[in-house]
């Protein structure tokens, strides 16, 4: 006879059961709706909850013959999904097109399925990749991503060196309609409104076509087949996708600009994944540009631009203008995801349990309080409207960096500061940081750039002393209609600039703070830093060019100047002392959630002073991944209780 607490334990146990969901399989999906025969697609199955304990998903596929797969997958505790590889069969005895079905058993059979492509002749390439241009053109048109432009005009010296010597910069919400067009963000209102169809209005003579740098996320508005000679060259794996190489080239009798260079296409689903060339005819007047459009797989089978690195060096021939061409050029698009910048994922997610005010009852707030919430108010309403117009990155793994070294400086000066210090990142390239309350914000293009950890520390000093001393956030921004203008307005509504005083105060407390940090006796390369951040401002003086906070530089002084006086002499040739970084060192961006995270790039040595390349602009090139289905379930699954 069981005792009472044995038969206690089993009826809350059978409770437990009762009141939750007994897991299941859900789904069985897969990356992409189609294959080539001999070529490789993921695929992934999910739960209805999260799995209590490790649990096995059997797994088969019909036809047997037509694709190898592993017999199971194993969804670890905690987790909802798992992925697994399909392999095909090249030399499969299945005929022609067949469709296979990837079954999935755990208390119940799911089942997804792919057409399997017997392998087809180049000229049937070629069909299926103009289909899914036309395809993704349409795709676009339904897009607005921003659009951020940093070009660098570039002199070549006696010596052979090349440094930049002046710069534009261009930020805009990218439209395309009839032809790619964008609207910018400007700090001021100009008399005459600057696009980027002339990114060059006080340099160059001439128009450079087609719409300035938006016109290169597409290869042609209306691709044709027949308007192309399309030779094939080789295969090449740019990263994880197996691309064909294909060389092309508008046909002699047809008159209208066309796309002339090189394509890749991933041969799973013949995506254009990479595009690098130029595009021919137009008038003598008019000067197309060299450039390498780079797409990302942002979502299954959603390919879409993220990167285009643009350059010239040398006159065109018969061209009007007195210049001689020499620049490099980013270009980088992000804020795909409408869901992200609209938050509306966070209403979707909302569970509403028992109403449970967990504040403690008849605790009235006092006057500091008061109005400690309401600078907190004006704070968070500034950083939300940043985020949902793609300026913001959500928070993420960068925020945890800056937020270490902050409670490194907090620490160690012994801190305690009421509302809690927050850091956040700003998405966009100048070279700035600014506080907004009690929220350091730092941009992407300035964390690209610092060399070490120190420097960073002595960003955030700064930023942390004008906390530190009480410089206020403006209240006004409290009011939520503060905030009812256009996105592109947005440099010119808000603005967190300190004056020269409060500058020089944080410059003052920053020392201090950073005398008593773990950085005190590494700040060499921050004061570094510095002088080669002055040394180029004269000529770059758009990278410098805040748009929300202070300059850090300018001819005659810059920002922590006893770091400045007291740091080693620059020496350029020394392939040791590295000052500053090229830009999009450090800093890896996800166009379509806005999401931030370090680059995993591996260390190489130096073999020239030239490569050292301070705030330069450099060749973009990703390693290209398949996006996997529910990736961002797998990642974000809580553990079971």
């Amino acid at each position: 006879m069981r005792s009472l607490r044995t038969i206690v334990f089993l009826l809350l146990a059978s409770t437990a059961l009762l009141g939750s969901e007994n897991p299941q399989l859900s789904s069985v999906s897969l990356t992409s709706p189609s294959v080539v025969r001999g070529n490789t697609l993921d695929g992934a199955v999910t739960l209805n909850v999260a799995a209590p304990f490790d649990i096995q998903v059997l797994l088969s596929a019909d036809p047997a013959r037509a694709a190898t797969l592993p017999p199971s997958v194993t969804i670890h505790a905690g987790s909802k999904s798992a992925t697994f590889t399909v392999s095909t069969r090249r030399n499969a005895d299945i005929g022609n097109d067949t469709v296979v079905t990837v079954y999935g058993n755990y208390g119940v059979t799911k089942s997804g399925s792919f057409r399997l492509l017997a392998p087809i002749a180049f000229d049937q390439i070629l069909d299926r990749v103009v289909e899914r241009e036309r395809r993704f053109v349409a795709t676009m048109k339904g897009m607005h991503p921003l659009a951020e432009t940093y070009i660098q005009d570039l002199h070549e010296y006696k010596s052979h060196d090349v440094e930049p010597v002046d710069d534009q910069y261009f930020l805009g919400r990218l439209d395309i309609k009839e032809r790619p067009q964008d609207s910018l963000f400007q700090k001021e209102r100009p008399g005459v409104l600057h696009h980027l169809l002339n990114p060059f209005p006080s340099a160059l003579a001439y128009r450079l076509l087609p719409r300035g740098f938006a016109q290169m996320v597409i290869l042609d508005s209306d691709f044709q087949k027949n308007n192309y000679r399309f030779d094939f060259v080789r295969r090449e794996f740019l990263g994880e996708a197996r691309c064909i190489v294909i060389d092309v080239q508008p046909q002699p009798k047809v008159r209208k600009s066309l796309f002339t260079g090189r394509i890749w296409v991933e041969d799973r689903d013949f995506n254009i994944v990479r595009f690098n060339g130029t595009y021919s005819g137009g008038s003598r007047n008019t000067y197309y540009l060299h450039f390498d459009s780079w797409r990302l797989n942002l979502q299954p089978g959603l390919w879409l631009p993220a990167y285009i690195y643009i350059e010239e060096s040398g006159k065109k021939e018969g061209s009007p203008s007195p210049h001689n061409l020499y620049f490099k050029a980013q270009t980088r698009l992000w804020g795909y995801d409408p869901e992200q910048l609209g938050h509306d994922e966070e209403f979707t997610q909302i569970h509403v349990d028992n109403s449970v005010n967990d504040q403690a009852v008849g605790k009235d707030n006092g006057p500091v309080e008061a109005e400690r919430i309401w600078e907190r108010s004006a704070e968070d309403n500034a950083l939300d409207h940043l985020q949902k117009i793609g300026l913001l990155a959500p928070s993420g793994e960068m925020d945890k960096v800056l937020q270490t070294v902050t409670t490194n400086l907090l620490v160690t000066n012994n801190l305690n500061i009421d509302p809690d210090v927050r850091c956040r990142v700003l998405l966009t390239l100048p070279l700035e940081s600014f506080t907004v309350g009690n929220t350091i914000v730092v941009s992407r293009g300035l964390l690209d750039v610092l060399p070490d950890e120190a420097s960073l520390a002595m960003i955030l000093a700064h930023e942390l002393s004008h906390i530190a001393l009480g410089h206020r956030v403006n209240t006004r921004l409290a009011f939520n209609d503060r905030f009812f203008f256009p996105d592109t307005d947005a440099f010119q509504n808000l603005d967190f600039e300190r004056d020269a005083g409060e500058e020089d105060a944080a410059d003052k407390k920053a020392m201090e703070l950073l005398a008593n940090s773990p950085y005190k006796d590494k700040l060499g390369s921050a004061g570094l830093f510095l002088k080669t951040l002055h040394d180029r401002s004269p000529v770059l003086t758009n990278l410098i060019r805040p748009h929300l906070g202070n300059r850090m530089a300018n001819r005659d002084n810059t920002r922590m100047a006893a770091l400045f006086s007291s740091a080693p002499p620059l020496e350029k040739q020394r392939l040791d002392q590295i000052a500053a970084l090229p830009l999009g060192s450090r800093v890896k961006l996800d166009p379509w959630n806005n999401q931030l995270t370090m680059m995993n790039a591996k260390p190489v040595a130096l073999q020239f002073p030239r490569e050292k390349m301070p705030f330069e602009v450099i060749p973009l090139s990703p390693y290209l991944t398949y996006n996997q289905p529910n990736k961002s379930l797998v990642a974000q699954s809580p553990p079971s209780p």
